[in-house]
Order: structure tokens, then sequence, then C-alpha cells
């Protein structure tokens, strides 16, 4: 039986590209070493967040294996490394499922197959991520992302039904449905299967409901904030946890308002001095300067705190 990832905190960081769109190293390098510093328990390189479908197969293994040596040159051997994957075929998904393996990453996250909308019945939907899972030699967790998936949303019967397979340990539920998340956790053994929420605003009703943590895009902004909270509920510091929570529920709407990948980009490379704002097409470059004066004063409230935490 594969072991799911332990719970807490992990980040689908964003990946940093130079203004000619290649791979800028030496940002991604500075971008997982502020991860790992603000307290992270792993990054999943090539999440929705990653881009990973602006990526060649060369560059997807490229990515992964520069997160996991960052990692492990400058001490932090103990943070995970998950690969996003998931491709429009079954035999493509097995292939970045070895190519992860080889790259260092000890899980992968596997999207549901979408271009044929229509074909993805239950069954098919079953059958890809067993037969995904047989093939793959890393534990595989399933990816629920309506918003990327042509709408599919899988109901958490179909995804209790996969996390009885031995190498199905997790699922990402980025919907960001709660009461899918209840049934999951009080469904299957938290020692086999990890149910992680995949949205901050809905972070600290995840953890209450017992859920596996977080693996949440704001995570690129504020580390720190995240690993604040989450100790201060495990601590019993309730009114300290529920008011990070409301920081983090403001942050992660204006960030989705104002162009999710690319506003963080552009909010992390303002606010913490690497990397840049370029994004692949057909993804659009954004800026902080779009934000409303009190949009601004509520993400400054959170940058604040996490330089504060950060000390």
């Amino acid at each position: 039986m594969s072991s799911p990832p332990p719970p807490g905190i992990y980040v689908p960081a964003v990946l940093f590209f130079t203004d000619d769109e290649e791979l800028d190293d030496d940002a991604i390098k500075a971008h997982v070493l502020r991860l790992a510093r603000g307290g992270v328990t792993g990054i999943l390189v090539q999440g929705s967040n990653g881009e990973a479908q602006h990526l060649s197969h060369d560059e997807r293994k490229y990515a992964i294996r520069l997160t996991r040596q960052t990692l492990d040159a400058h001490g932090f051997a103990h943070v995970l490394v998950i690969a996003g994957t998931g491709a429009q075929s079954t035999r493509e998904t097995k292939k970045l499922n070895a190519d992860a393996k080889e790259a260092g990453a000890t899980h992968a996250l596997v999207l549901t197959p979408s271009t044929w909308r229509p074909s993805m019945t239950k069954d098919a939907i079953l059958r890809f991520h067993r037969e995904v899972a047989d093939a793959s030699p890393i534990p595989t967790m399933v990816y629920n992302f309506p918003v990327v998936t042509a709408g599919l949303d899988l109901d958490s019967d179909t995804i209790a039904e996969l996390g009885a397979h031995p190498n199905i340990v997790g699922v990402k539920l980025s919907c960001g449905h709660l009461g899918k998340l209840t049934r999951l956790v009080t469904a299957l053994p938290s020692s086999s299967f990890a149910t992680f929420i995949g949205r901050s605003d809905s972070f600290m009703p995840a953890v209450v409901m017992q859920g596996a943590g977080g693996i949440m895009a704001l995570v690129n902004v504020a580390p720190r904030a995240h690993r604040v909270l989450l100790d201060a509920w495990n601590a019993g510091r309730m009114d300290e946890a529920r008011d990070i929570q409301r920081m983090l529920s403001h942050a992660d709407a204006i960030c989705g308002k104002y162009g999710g990948i690319g506003f963080i980009k552009a909010l992390v490379a303002k606010e913490f001095g690497y990397g840049g704002v370029t994004v692949r097409g057909p993804l659009l470059q954004s800026s902080v300067d779009k934000v409303s004066a009190q949009e601004g004063n509520l993400l400054r409230e959170l940058i604040e705190f996490e330089l504060k935490s950060s000390k």
C-alpha cells in the first residue's frame, strides 16, 4: 500500500520565465527557497499555476529536477516535491509519471482528461485514473479542478471509489467544495488517503474538518502566513487563526479577480524582488497596478504580515 503525502501546506508553484519565455533558473530557485523558508511541507511543480500545459516534456522534467536539487542543496531535503501530471491520453500521462519519478518527485497529481468531455463518463474516469495508477512508479493523487477540465467536476463518490486503489493516495479539491472534503475525510482513512483543499479562502474550514491541509496558489505569495495560521489552529489560538484566514480569503479573491497566475507572478516580483511577469500565451500578463485602493490595502496587510512573520 502506497502512502499519501504528509498533512500540511503545499504550494502549486508558479514557474518564472525570462522575457523571451525561457525558464528563468535564478528566479525559480529564489522562489523555491523562499517557499521552503516560509515553512511549506511540499512544492507542487506543474500544477495549473506552474503552466504545465505550456511546457515541453523536457522542460517539465527539468523544472522538477531543478526544484529537487535546489531544496537538497540548501538543507530542505525534507520538503517534498510533487509533480503535476495528467495529459489528454492515458499513454502520455503514464510517461509523465515515469518522468516525474526520474526527476525526483515522490507523488504525482493527475488531472482528468477533458478534451473529449462528452466521452468522460464515470466509468471512463475511473478507468483512466486506475490505469495510470497501476502503471505509475510513484503514488498518484486525483486533481479535481473543473475550471481547467471543461467543467468536469468529480463527485465525492467517484473520488472515494478511486481512493480504494492501493496507489491512489489523495486528492486536491480545487473546486473548493467543503462538503465534498467532509465526505471524503470521513469515508477514507487519513493513513491511506489525503484530502487537500485547493483554495486558500477555504483553508481554515478544511483544517477544522480534519482535511490534510491545502495545496493552494496563494501560498506562492504568503507561505509564512499559511504556516502561522496552521500553527495557531494546532495550538488552540482560534482568534489568531481566524484573523489570518480573513486576510487569506480577501487576498485569494483579489488574485483570482485580476488574472490568477499572471497576477501572482507580478505580486511576487514587486514585493519580493525576483522573477518577472512573463507568462506563456495564451495567458495574459497582469499588473498589481490594476487593484483598487481598498484591495491594495487588503493585499498590503497580508504582505506586511508575511514579512513580519518571516523575520
